[in-house]
């Protein structure tokens, strides 16, 4: 299993290449920062994120990009349905992905995908799900460097017990996010 970065093909148009079009995103719980890279998302992170700097390093680097203020028709969409989803009218997104990341992570970052609205599971069931019962600990640093938080739910994963564990956005965020799908 590769632990370099793996380059995502990116959409051809005008600076989509090399530019991350940022915009902030104030939801209930917390603020938000989105990011597109030609017509795809490929940040949706809590702004006061402790691990801030390293995901947006990861993502100049694995993306080639910059950093730009300003927003784009993607995270125009993904704050839309963001507001759905806080005003309890949207359960499943439907904003185009870009995950950046290695191979591995991308895997556990599309497994998040299939954890349902409302429900939780534990980083072990993930594993499980995901055919590698052993990797508990590797699946839960994969879901903590989550570039695309409530999108890629990973605020539905728990610990063993059902307790709530770290979370990129605070505790307080998970149990909100949470409390709002009726999951807790």
């Amino acid at each position: 299993m590769s632990t370099m970065p793996l380059y995502i093909e990116r959409s051809t148009g005008f600076h989509t290449e090399t530019t991350i079009l940022t915009r902030r995103y104030e939801a209930p719980c917390g603020a938000l920062l989105l990011g597109s890279l030609g017509d795809r998302l490929c940040l949706c992170d809590w702004a006061e994120n402790r691990l801030r700097n390293h995901v947006d390093a990861r993502l100049r680097r694995v993306l080639r990009a910059e950093f730009v203020d300003g927003a784009s028709g993607v995270t125009d969409m993904a704050a839309a349905q963001l507001d759905e989803y806080f005003a309890g009218k949207r359960r499943v997104f439907d904003v185009p992905l870009l995950f950046a990341g290695t191979e591995f992570r991308k895997r556990v970052w599309g497994a998040l995908l299939a954890v349902p609205f409302g429900k939780t599971v534990s980083y072990g069931d993930l594993a499980r799900r995901m055919g590698i019962p052993a990797a508990v600990r590797a699946v839960a640093n994969a879901c903590g460097a989550n570039a695309m938080s409530i999108f890629a739910p990973c605020h539905r994963v728990v610990g063993s017990d059902g307790a709530l564990t770290g979370y990129a956005g605070g505790l307080a965020a998970k149990e909100f996010l949470l409390r709002l799908e009726g999951a807790i």
